[in-house]
């Protein structure tokens, strides 16, 4: 009978950093720093769950930054320039990414659940290995952790191409894409999943695309949290999404549709 074997899950915004802050307010500062241009916080979100340097020539790319930079240097923005901010950016999140290490909540108990049935946890990230080496062992200390991590600076291209996903697969002994669910907070990580051919799946409370600290979601109006929370879910299905969660808690019952269902 087919079943799942293995998940794979995000990191910042899904398995910890609630609301995906750590590189959000790093974006923040390396424009208005480095640069001069003010971003607004969609656009530095959009491109999030991408390799950080590739993410920052997506914000460059936008119209409204672009026209922004060109306006200010009278020139169009090379590849010195996306060195030169990504530099910068590397020192701010260093500077505070062991801040953003605290799990999700719900996220411990539910993947202890899942490897108790004998499930694999495999992971992907926009972050390097380098940053990976202060992320993984901050959250190793409060309970979260890993059967496997795959970082996308020794992989041929981060997402949305599909590398770490197969990677993931080789070194956790996965023989089918069919027994793979993808669980991730961003566009990025859906398509990254969509693109490997595995179930994908967007998670919505505590994400990059919510954006919302844990504290604004609490006191956030019912009425006005449920039509961000039908925004996310409509990106995320344009996104490709096999099925979109509330919260991670879900994520049980979703594996057990799909292994009732024999694919």
């Amino acid at each position: 009978m087919k079943e799942i074997k293995c998940v794979i899950m995000d990191w910042a915004g899904t398995a910890v950093d609630y609301g995906c802050f750590a590189p959000l307010n790093a974006f923040l500062k390396v424009f208005k720093k480095e640069k001069g241009i003010e971003i607004t916080l969609r656009q530095a979100r959009e491109p999030m769950g991408m390799l950080k340097i590739d993410h920052i020539r997506a914000i460059l790319s936008m119209p409204d930054v672009t026209e922004k930079f060109t306006a200010r240097y009278h020139r169009m923005w090379n590849e010195e320039d996306v060195n030169e901010m990504y530099q910068s950016f590397e020192k701010h999140l260093f500077a505070s990414l062991t801040e953003f290490t605290d799990p999700i909540p719900g996220v411990v108990e539910t993947l202890e659940g899942l490897r108790a049935q004998g499930i694999r946890i495999g992971s992907t990230t926009g972050y390097t290995g380098a940053m990976m080496d202060i992320v993984r062992p901050g959250a190793e200390a409060k309970g979260y952790r890993v059967d496997n991590l795959v970082t996308p600076d020794s992989l041929p291209a981060g997402r949305p191409a599909p590398y770490m996903i197969f990677q993931n697969m080789i070194d956790l002994r996965i023989p089918s894409v069919q027994q793979v669910v993808k669980v991730g907070d961003t566009l990025a990580d859906i398509r990254e999943g969509v693109n490997a051919g595995v179930w994908s799946v967007g998670l919505i409370t505590g994400s990059n695309e919510m954006g919302l600290t844990e504290e604004e979601y609490n006191r956030c109006p019912v009425d006005e949290l449920a039509k961000m929370k039908a925004d996310v879910r409509r990106r995320m299905l344009d996104a490709g999404a096999h099925r979109v969660l509330d919260n991670i808690r879900e994520l049980p019952a979703y594996i057990a549709e799909l292994n009732a269902s024999a694919f």
